[in-house]
């Protein structure tokens, strides 16, 4: 009996899709157009044919974002000192100048050295204003250095960071591209139209900045309407041509307002008309990739999550219940915004134990605390969530107290909740979507509540299903097929994602259905779950809704394809259908757009390997341990790699590195530890796989390891123990029916 470490080419890295922003349109017909001849065909207009009309809410959209958040530079819209001044910081210095009527910035370019740009357009207005260079390619550029509106200085985003010129985010690179990192979200009918095999633009849109069509749709047919003998002689057309009105739903208007205050993918520049936000776009679920733990929000998540989390959501609250939808301003600074609604009592010293009129009296302080984005944008949580300090000092979650209160505990603050509520609090979600994150033994079991209990926001429930993905378990494999039947197309689409972490095998039948949901994203997810397996494996009668749905995911992925990270979604995926030349392609242009990022690096030299070019594999691996040598995943790859190519000796030194770097996959103590007794060090062997058995105390890899050991240095009771836990564990597996028969273990 021998055991072999697991092959490098089976550890395959899998990429998720990027996020990149749109807006979903549709063009409205009735029988009415058709008995008064007004054409089907619906375009946009522009802003001046909607002034005539609706003259107050054109007034105030000039006085909004949306009206400044793209416009040709001029002295007029430019806001920045461009009098020659110079601003040095993160060991840049820009020069900021005019010449000829135009405005310029000298600044370091993506050669390391400092250029001339001619700013061709202002991009925002308040607090800050970002300014567009145009690049060859039909690219612009949003530079780093910014205008802070409110202090009149120049300041740089991600101050401090000292940003190489090769960075994906430095300004001249990937993360600061308006066509696919912004535009959609400035202007109105944006057309991103790249050019995969160019590497090119040609970006257009039918109004430069966020015009009422942004929103309501294009208006021809609208005002066709408004100027036909039918509407004279109040003949009805259904919403007056016209997407949005003031009798639309939550929904509607949420989702109207979701494409550019969420952070999600594009899912095709072909649009569905729907109202369901899946058909188009994909958002994020309040994991702790972007959030805390609790669903607050933490990286840059706009509202939309958030707010999907929050009573108001539940009880039909809708974006213009407090903001004027035309201004974009709240319509009171004050507490009677929330007293629109909520009682009066709420706003008194004996709820908010704070004097009135200050700060800490204010809704807002308690229920949506604040944070800073983009260097000085102060943007409030949507989660109208209750503090909950308590929560604070058990898991280190942040809370609205301790915002305000820097200088105290969260105990502090959770015993001042306790004397003025008393010791109970009401059950919040967060009590279990917390624990559920870690993703660990204990995890299972609050997740499973999650999705059970029917108080909890839909949005927590896809969490739930996202990290169930992470608890390899046949329990939470049911769950996560239960949740296929969810009438949540999140959730529905979250339990497919977390799906790629189980067998094919496992699922099949369960998946197949969901080719045909009626909801667009699910449907891609789940034919990328059939791009795991051959094709001549998948059942005929799945055949023809596979062909469709597989041509669906192709197109989303193609749509990716000048974001860096896009690429590896599609790389990945001609990697495991087979077609290793548009891997390697693909892995090779993000390369090229982001020559600093190491995930394509991991899975083009296991590409490499599975090719059986191992030099060129290890080539790969040694560059992005230099890039990163804080990485342990790469230096575990090294390991499994330089075993294959009998350097045993180098492989150890590799695996413990990955070790020292505080890697805790199981795979790795198994690997380790069969090579070190493979080597001769039994001892040392058992001592990491006996560290790696009290990290992962269900591995049924490690237990079997170390019976395997135990027995073939003749401690034959020790290997009997480890062999009754795996007994325990997976009795009917047929690698250990010989290990049992050895240790008469039945």
């Amino acid at each position: 009996m021998k055991l072999r470490l697991t092959f490098f080419s089976i550890c395959v890295i899998l990429a998720a899709a990027v996020l990149i922003m749109g807006r979903c349109r549709s063009d409205s017909k009735s029988d009415l157009a058709v008995k008064e001849n007004i054409p089907h065909h619906n375009d946009y207009i522009g802003d001046q044919q909607c002034k005539s009309c609706h003259a107050s809410q054109y007034d105030d959209w000039l006085q909004s974002d949306h009206f400044k958040a793209m416009q040709e530079a001029s002295d007029s819209t430019v806001l920045g000192d461009f009098n020659n001044v110079s601003y040095k910081a993160d060991g840049v210095t820009s020069v900021f100048f005019k010449k000829d009527g135009k405005f310029f910035i000298n600044t370091r370019g993506d050669d390391g050295k400092n250029h001339d740009y001619e700013i061709k357009y202002t991009f925002g207005y308040y607090p800050l204003q970002q300014y567009l260079i145009e690049f060859p390619g039909g690219r612009m550029q949003a530079t780093r250095a910014s205008w802070d509106s409110r202090t009149k200085k120049w300041f740089h985003q991600y101050a401090g960071q000292k940003i190489d010129s090769r960075d994906w985010l430095h300004w001249t690179r990937n993360a600061q591209t308006w066509n696919t990192m912004c535009a959609e979200c400035h202007s109105t009918n944006l057309k991103k139209n790249y050019n995969i095999e160019s590497d090119s633009y040609h970006t257009t849109y039918s109004v430069i900045n966020v015009s009422c069509e942004a929103c309501h749709g294009p208006g021809k047919l609208h005002v066709d309407y408004i100027n036909s003998t039918a509407y004279k002689e109040g003949k009805k057309a259904p919403d007056a041509y016209m997407l949005l009105n003031k009798e639309s739903s939550q929904i509607s208007q949420i989702n109207t307002c979701a494409p550019c205050h969420a952070v999600k993918g594009n899912i095709s520049p072909d649009l569905i008309a729907s109202d369901e936000l899946l058909d188009n776009y994909i958002p994020v679920v309040p994991n702790t990739e972007r959030f805390y733990a609790d669903g607050q929000m933490n990286e840059e998540d706009y509202n939309y999550a958030p707010f999907l989390q929050s009573k108001m959501f539940r009880n039909n609250v809708k974006c213009s219940n407090c903001h004027n939808p035309h201004s974009g301003r709240v319509y009171f600074t004050t507490n009677q915004l929330c007293l629109q609604c909520h009682n009066k009592s709420y706003d008194d010293p004996s709820h908010t134990f704070h004097a009135i009129n200050t700060a800490g009296a204010e809704c807002k302080s308690c229920h949506m605390p604040s944070k800073t984005y983009m260097g000085n944008d102060l943007r409030h949580d949507h989660s109208f969530r209750v503090p909950r300090p308590d929560l604070s000092v058990a898991y280190a979650t942040p809370n609205a107290c301790n915002s305000c209160h820097t200088d105290k505990t969260a105990q502090w603050a959770a015993k001042a909740v306790e004397k003025w509520y008393g010791s109970k609090r009401k059950y919040h979600f967060a009590e279990d979507l917390i624990p559920g994150s870690k993703m660990d033994a204990e995890s299972e079991a609050h997740l499973v509540k999650l999705l059970s209990d029917t108080s909890v926001p839909r949005i927590i429930k896809a969490t739930a299903a996202n990290y169930l993905g992470g608890i390899a378990t046949e329990s939470s494999l049911q769950h996560l097929l239960n949740c296929l039947q969810h009438e949540d197309a999140q959730v529905r689409y979250e339990a497919l994602r977390s799906l790629m972490n189980f067998s094919p095998h496992q699922f099949l039948n369960d998946i197949a259905p969901l080719l045909d949901d009626k909801v667009r994203a699910v449907r891609i997810a789940a034919a990328d779950l059939f791009s795991s397996i051959p094709r001549q494996e998948i059942p005929s009668a799945y055949a023809s809704s596979y062909t469709k749905a597989n041509a669906e995911l192709m197109n989303y992925l193609l749509y990716q394809a000048d974001f860096a990270h896009g690429n590896v979604s599609i790389a990945d995926y001609y990697m495991r259908t087979g077609d290793p030349g548009n891997a390697e392609k693909f892995y090779l242009r993000v390369l090229k757009k982001d020559s600093l990022v190491n995930l394509p690096r991991l899975n083009l030299s296991i590409l490499y390997n599975s090719q059986g070019r191992n030099k060129e594999a290890l080539q790969v691996l040694e560059t992005a341990a230099k890039i990163d040598n804080k990485n342990p995943q790469i230096f575990y790859n090294l390991a499994l790699l330089q075993n294959e190519m009998k350097n045993p000796a180098a492989a150890i030194e590799n695996f413990q590195k990955a070790l020292d770097l505080k890697m805790q996959d199981q795979r790795l103590y198994y690997n380790y530890g069969l090579l070190l007794h493979q080597s001769g060090n039994s001892s040392k062997a058992i001592g990491v796989l006996e560290t790696g058995l009290k990290v992962n105390p269900s591995s049924a890899n490690i237990n079997y390891a170390l019976a395997y050991v135990y027995l073939q240095v003749h401690q034959v009771d020790k290997a009997r123990q480890y062999a009754q836990t795996l007994k325990r564990l997976d009795p009917n597996n047929p690698d250990y029916q010989g290990l049992f028969a050895t240790l008469g273990i039945r």
